[in-house]
């Protein structure tokens, strides 16, 4: 039995070592400057050959798997870090901040990620018989990172070799997402995914939170009457919104709008006062001592720096990928 388990652990190594290495093979050759692309729908391809300034921006629900490199992901006051052998998972709109850990100009950071469709996870669920109720606890933190087995792997793989067999891509891509669904919901983060797509207990409720203070984030943010709708407590309600986003209400708010700001400032070439006023800010001042809170310096000279160091389409990327307020990448 032991002999057994030494060779199919082997067998999982050797396939985890085949599939990173055409993984990085194909990603290099299809992006090959730096930036993001989406060469098929849902898929976003990234590259980076120096580590990256921190990038805050807001992740939908999402699977991601880095073929080559490393990155930081801080959500409040945790921190989530993967590389080749690990991938994370995020199942709800949550207000980040990354950074790309490990690359060079000679073993450039790589990285797939496929959005995930709840409907479509549900879908998965319902066909491969797994019950619609969601097990474990109430209430589940809708980020994780966990270790990329081989097979999970593979599936990336071909999903990613479609890039180069276009003709193929409807016949075979829904079939290899779907495929991927599977898996993750057969790994450790299963029921975590689970739990979030069929949108169960409490956190149908938070789900419905984050999707109106998205659509509504220049607008006043109404605790008490945003709980009440939602059927809770005030105190149950900040209780929930943290255990599942890892930040309160008002900070999650307050990330959109800030980097909404930074967006307009950035692509659309707004003063400060003007996207202060735009996102919702009625105070010039306070929207200024907020915005060097969370990117460390004043509005303007953030932007000024930015343009400096990065060129447009990089800038685009940054700002487009995980957008900030009521639009969606």
């Amino acid at each position: 039995m032991e002999l057994l388990n030494h060779d199919q652990t082997g067998q999982d190594t050797r396939r985890l070592q085949a599939g990173q290495e055409e993984l990085v093979e194909r990603i290099a050759r299809a992006i090959q400057t730096d930036g993001v692309i989406q060469p098929l729908k849902g898929v976003h391809l990234a590259r980076a050959s120096r580590m990256a300034e921190k990038l805050h921006s807001v992740y939908e629900p999402c699977f991601c798997v880095i073929a080559q490199g490393s990155k930081e992901v801080v959500l409040g006051d945790s921190r989530y870090q993967y590389d080749p052998l690990h991938y994370l998972l995020v199942t709800l709109d949550l207000p980040m901040v990354s950074q790309v850990m490990e690359a060079s100009r000679e073993r450039p950071y790589l990285s797939f990620r496929l959005n995930l469709d709840p409907q479509l996870v549900s879908s998965v669920m319902a066909e491969a018989g797994h019950s619609l109720s969601p097990r474990g606890a109430a209430v589940a933190r809708a980020i994780d990172v966990s270790r990329l087995d081989a097979s999970l792997l593979e599936a990336v793989v071909r999903l990613v070799r479609l890039v180069d067999t276009p003709a193929e891509l409807p016949v075979l891509m829904p079939m290899i997402v779907r495929e991927i669904i599977y898996r993750l919901l057969r790994g450790e983060q299963g029921n975590r995914l689970r739990h979030l797509a069929v949108m169960g207990g409490s956190s149908a409720a938070i789900a419905r939170a984050v999707q109106r203070i998205r659509q509504a984030f220049d607008q006043p943010l109404r605790i008490e009457e945003l709980a009440r709708e939602l059927g809770m407590s005030v105190s149950s309600f900040h209780y929930h919104f943290k255990a599942v986003t890892a930040i309160s209400p008002m900070q999650f708010q307050k990330q959109l709008r800030l980097q909404e700001a930074r967006r307009l400032m950035l692509i659309e070439n707004s003063d400060a006062a003007s996207a202060a006023y735009r996102v919702g800010y009625r105070d010039p001042a306070h929207f200024s001592r907020e915005y060097k809170g969370v990117f460390g310096i004043p509005p303007m000279r953030d932007v000024q720096q930015m343009r400096q160091t990065a060129p447009m389409a990089l800038r685009r990327c940054w700002l487009t990928q995980y957008r900030g307020g009521a639009q969606r990448a």
